[in-house]
C-alpha cells in the first residue's frame, strides 16, 4: 500500500525468506494465500511462489514446507486490528470460527512433522487440540507478550482493546445462498474505514472493522445481517456502505465453500 510494490514472485520469495533465514529459524512452514484477496490471485502463481520459497529454504539447510491456504473470501469473521486480535484469542481460547480454527491447526500440524515432533498428522493433531483446549496456547501467547514488555492484561480482559463508537448491521438485499466473498473488496473497505494506511503517515483505526455473519454456502434471508461494520466515521461507513453488497455474489442453489487448503508443498 506505502510502495505499490510490483506483484514479483523472485522479490516476494527473495524478501519473505531472507527474513526468515536470517533471523535463525530452522524450520519453516509457510502460509501461500491464493485467491481475490492477495497477490496470488491463481493456483498456478501461488504454486510457483509456494515452490520457490521452499527451495530457497532448502537449498541453505532449513526445513521448510508451504499450505497454500484460500483466500477467495475473507478468514474467520473479523476483518479489523483489533477485531482480528479478538478473533485469535477467542481462538486459542476454544471459541474461534471454524475456518479459522481449522486453519490453524492445519498449519500446526504441518509444523510438528516437520519439526518431527509428530509421527503422523492424526498424532500431531491429537497433540494441537489438547494444547488449545487444555488453556497452553492462550499462556504461550500471555508469556510471548510478557517477554516483549507487553501488558498481558489486554489480551486477558478485551474490554482493553479498541472498540469502534458504532456497530451497523447492514441486511441483506434478497435472499439466497452466498455464492462468494471478494476478500478485496472488504480489505479495500478497511482501509477506507482507517483500519490501515492508503498513504505512507496515514494513521490507523485500530477499531474499525467487520465482523461477517454469513460465509459462503450459507443460506441468508431477506433482511438477514450480512455483516456487522463497526466505525468512527458515519460519512466514511455510509460510502463504504454503498460499496460492499457489490462485493457478494449470489446463488439460487447450493453451494460448496471454497477449499481451506489448495495443497501442502514439501520439500522433494
Amino acid at each position: 500500500d506505502v510502495t505499490a510494490t510490483v506483484e514479483s514472485i523472485p522479490l516476494i520469495a527473495s524478501s519473505v525468506m531472507s527474513k526468515k533465514i536470517a533471523s535463525g529459524a530452522n524450520t519453516i512452514v509457510l502460509d501461500v494465500k491464493v485467491g481475490h484477496g492477495t497477490f496470488m490471485k491463481t493456483d498456478v502463481e501461488a504454486y510457483r511462489l509456494a515452490e520457490t520459497m521452499v527451495k530457497i529454504g532448502t537449498d541453505v539447510g532449513r526445513r521448510v514446507a508451504a499450505v497454500v491456504s484460500d483466500m477467495s473470501q475473507p478468514l474467520g469473521q473479523a476483518i479489523g486490528n483489533a477485531l482480528e486480535l479478538r478473533e485469535a484469542i477467542d481462538t486459542l481460547h476454544g471459541a474461534g470460527p471454524a475456518d479459522f480454527t481449522e486453519h490453524c491447526l492445519i498449519i500446526a500440524t504441518e509444523m510438528l512433522l516437520l519439526a518431527n515432533r509428530a509421527s503422523d498428522p492424526a498424532e500431531a493433531r491429537l497433540k494441537l487440540e489438547k494444547i488449545l483446549h487444555s488453556g497452553a496456547a492462550f499462556n504461550k501467547l500471555r508469556a510471548m507478550v510478557i517477554a516483549q514488555g507487553g501488558d498481558p492484561t489486554v489480551i486477558d480482559q478485551l474490554d482493553h482493546l479498541p472498540r469502534a463508537s458504532l456497530m451497523i448491521q447492514v441486511p441483506a438485499s434478497r435472499a439466497g445462498y452466498i455464492a462468494g466473498i471478494d476478500a478485496m473488496e472488504f480489505g479495500l473497505a478497511a482501509v477506507e474505514l482507517g483500519a490501515g494506511r492508503a498513504k505512507k503517515g496515514d494513521a490507523i483505526d485500530h477499531g474499525v472493522g467487520f465482523v461477517l455473519e454469513s460465509k459462503v454456502g450459507d443460506w441468508v434471508a431477506t433482511g438477514q445481517t450480512l455483516f456487522t461494520l463497526h466505525t468512527n466515521d458515519s460519512a466514511r461507513s455510509a460510502a463504504v456502505r454503498e460499496r460492499l453488497p457489490a462485493a457478494y455474489t449470489w446463488s439460487d442453489r447450493p453451494v460448496e465453500p471454497p477449499p481451506l487448503v489448495h495443497r501442502i508443498i514439501r520439500p522433494r
